[in-house]
């Protein structure tokens, strides 16, 4: 499924509620969750762990949730955590949600050490020497059942933070930072 939300039903619902996603202006993931509880569903690539269930309940997030996903998107070549910003877990619910998804994220790359991401900026100019990996702020994912294309397109125009394709790798990074995209 690609961009559901800029097909005709799309914009109708869009018109009842999650409208600003196609517009061009950018949407505050406040404006689309509303004060439900925001829930993930993650699994990490390398290590196997997962985590599902609620990070931001009665209007405010949950510390131990946050505690879980951040180690949750450690740099596992280091075995080494950083608070990750809950922005970006609000980013990929907004993006799961819109996309009506079933399944969950399968994370590539959260939190990157600053030693790692020199590394991997050495081995690829595709890698920011400035990225935000290093910060917490930032992504590499999958959403089980959906097209990295229509992710991508989906996240970028609603405006949410950094949005960038990776199409031969099969995976979209996304970031709570700037808006822009590659």
């Amino acid at each position: 499924m690609d961009c559901s939300c800029c097909t005709r039903r799309g914009l109708v619902r869009g018109a009842l509620g999650l409208g600003l996603a196609c517009t061009g202006i950018a949407v505050a993931p406040a404006q689309v969750l509303g004060g439900a509880p925001r829930s993930l569903a993650i699994q990490r690539v390398q290590t196997g762990e997962s985590f599902e269930g609620a990070y931001w309940r009665d209007g405010r997030y949950d510390r131990e949730a946050l505690q879980q996903l951040d180690w949750l998107l450690r740099d596992p070549s280091m075995e080494e955590a950083t608070p990750m910003d809950p922005r970006l877990f609000d980013v990929l619910a907004v993006i799961a949600r819109q996309m009506e998804a079933t399944e969950g994220y399968q994370v590539i790359s959260g939190y990157r050490a600053p030693e790692t991401n020199a590394a991997r900026a050495r081995e690829s100019r595709r890698v920011s020497r400035a990225s935000l990996h290093m910060s917490g702020m930032a992504a590499d994912v999958r959403l089980v059942g959906r097209e990295s294309l229509g992710m991508a397109r989906l996240a970028a125009e609603m405006q949410l933070g950094g949005v960038g394709l990776y199409r031969r790798d099969g995976f979209v990074h996304l970031d709570c930072g700037p808006i822009r995209r590659w």
